[in-house]
């Protein structure tokens, strides 16, 4: 393995959930959350079978969490697709 793109999807979900972060606890905190994302998709580049399927969301979806949001991705061929990035409370609604 060892790339990963983001659908236009997981960068809005990214955006918006930084957006509320510095809203919410200031932009450093912010943006050491909206790093922390990153780390995971490489994480997730280099060893995409590590996380569990999540085949009741989407057929061939697994999951990520990273803090209190979770990552939704497939793998293709030799890429990682994040196709979303969701707190619970959109979870709920995107489920």
């Amino acid at each position: 393995m060892g790339s990963y793109k983001l659908t236009k999807e997981a960068e809005a979900d990214i955006i918006r959930i930084h957006q509320w972060g510095v809203r919410v606890h200031g932009e450093a905190k912010a943006d050491e959350y909206f790093a922390n994302f990153y780390a995971c998709f490489e994480m997730l580049a280099q060893q995409p079978r590590l996380f569990p399927k999540a085949e009741h969301v989407r057929t061939g979806y697994r999951k990520c969490v990273c803090g209190v949001d979770t990552i939704y991705y497939r793998i293709i061929g030799d890429t990682v697709e994040i196709m979303n990035v969701l707190g619970q409370q959109d979870r709920d609604e995107w489920l």
